[in-house]
């Protein structure tokens, strides 16, 4: 159907609703403005999605006990010490420390934790600390090598050499009992208060040194550590003394 407007008339009218802002010269369907209604429709808005749920926390303790029972023998409780990724401090270590000397030596000793010597050789007591300890058994007929079997209670060095926390000690107490049962020493030496504590439950190595107690069904005698020693040299005087109380220990024992 014609409309009436010549072409000049036509296209003055449609450039005018362009001036007014038209953007659609021609829809695909007619549309009643007056059966619109009043408001718009509500968007639904997304729910918003359900957070994750935080995985269960994993008792470190259990699953440490766990894993030490189940080591049949010194190998594969390393092994299992190496795969426990449940104890900060292996982040910041740079390997495992397990053991030296001997296993089924009659003696077995218990340090701390490793220092810097000893997260970069892999074994405990190494540095001035060892070369003191190793002077101080050769002084009772004693060689490191293959009299004495040694480890400690964390297998990972605390960063900057810091104290072992109550909850480290905690967490890996199970694999330091593990390894005592499956080394079958005859008696232990606990140096220093942090193995007094994991081991006896006592803290105050100057007041428990050189007397004989019992643990993980064994005597156990506290003794000075090596590197308190090379601090505080005035202290070697009780250290030879509880060298010596051992050493009459293992000749009864013989």
């Amino acid at each position: 159907m014609e409309s009436g407007l010549d072409y000049h008339s036509a296209r003055a009218l449609l450039e005018w609703q362009i001036e007014l802002g038209a953007t659609d010269a021609i829809a695909d369907a007619p549309i009643d403005r007056f059966a619109l209604p009043d408001k718009a429709p509500k968007v639904k808005k997304p729910t918003a999605a359900e957070p994750a749920k935080k995985p269960e926390s994993v008792d470190a303790t259990a699953a440490a006990q766990q894993a030490a029972k189940a080591a049949g023998s010194l190998t594969d409780l390393r092994t299992a010490m190496d795969a426990f990724d449940l104890c900060d401090l292996k982040r910041g270590a740079r390997q495992l420390v397990f053991a030296d000397g001997t296993p089924g030596a009659r003696v077995m000793i218990i340090g701390e934790a490793p220092g810097r010597d000893e997260d970069r050789e892999g074994k405990p007591f190494v540095g001035r600390a060892g070369q003191l300890l190793d002077r101080m058994l050769a002084a009772i007929e004693l060689d490191r090598r293959k009299d004495v079997y040694i480890t400690n209670v964390l297998p990972w060095r605390p960063p900057q050499n810091r104290d072992p926390k109550p909850e480290e000690i905690g967490m890996m107490k199970p694999f330091l009992e593990r390894h005592v049962a499956l080394a079958k020493p005859e008696v232990l030496v606990v140096m220093g208060n942090i193995s007094c504590q994991a081991v006896l439950g006592k803290r105050g190595i100057t007041r428990l040194r050189g007397q004989w107690d019992q643990a993980l069904s064994l005597p156990v005698i506290p003794m000075i550590h090596p590197a308190y020693l090379l601090r505080q040299p005035q202290m070697k005087r009780q250290a030879w003394a509880d060298l010596l109380e051992l050493k009459a220990r293992l000749g009864a024992g013989s």
